[in-house]
């Protein structure tokens, strides 16, 4: 994650990257504890399949992939309409649908409220973690300078690209598998 809150936070002042950090997380947490709670009846209602959220999930990947191997996101010119803290760092990275399905299986097999509380605590040491790393990470940013921003951000472009292809393939073929099994 510190190579892709990086690449994409890297040039702004450390009170903006602090906030980010802070934004991505908080955001990542509420997402992932509303799935938690609700999410079994999300999907069914919206008549989503898992594989569906994870190809969905992929595809918004692979666009910021792209956007990052380019250069595109590094664009002064181009109108930022979005805060990257949202979208992409706070979802689906941090809050993808590798994280919301774990916890929807998590919480589906907890077996009483010691389950739950674990489940709960579990996400609060991670998000506390994750937000440790990503408000630090500045020092990273002071001795990389911008000519190693620039190179993070192109490895961490490629990196995504192929985390988001996995995700997509993954779906695919969870939607194969699915369709072979009903025959």
């Amino acid at each position: 994650m510190v190579p892709i809150f990086l690449a994409l936070t890297g040039k702004l002042p450390d009170r903006v990257r602090n906030r980010a950090a802070w934004q991505a997380v908080a955001l990542a947490g509420g997402v992932i504890v509303v799935f938690a709670v609700a999410g079994q009846q999300i999907l069914r209602y919206l008549g989503i399949d898992l594989p569906a959220l994870q190809g969905a999930g992929g595809i918004l990947l692979l666009l910021v992939a792209l956007e990052l191997l380019t250069g595109r996101a590094d664009d002064p010119t181009r109108q930022v309409t979005s805060n990257v803290a949202l979208v992409p760092l706070g979802v689906p990275l941090l809050a993808g649908p590798g994280a919301i399905v774990a916890t929807m299986l998590f919480v589906r097999r907890a077996q009483g409220v010691r389950d739950v509380a674990a489940i709960a605590v579990g996400i609060l040491i991670v998000l506390l973690l994750t937000w440790l790393v990503l408000r630090f990470s500045g020092f990273i940013v002071r001795v990389l300078r911008p000519s190693g921003i620039e190179v993070i951000t192109r490895v961490a472009g490629l990196l995504l690209a192929a985390i988001a292809v996995q995700l997509v393939a993954d779906a695919i073929g969870a939607f194969v598998d699915a369709y072979l099994h009903r025959r």
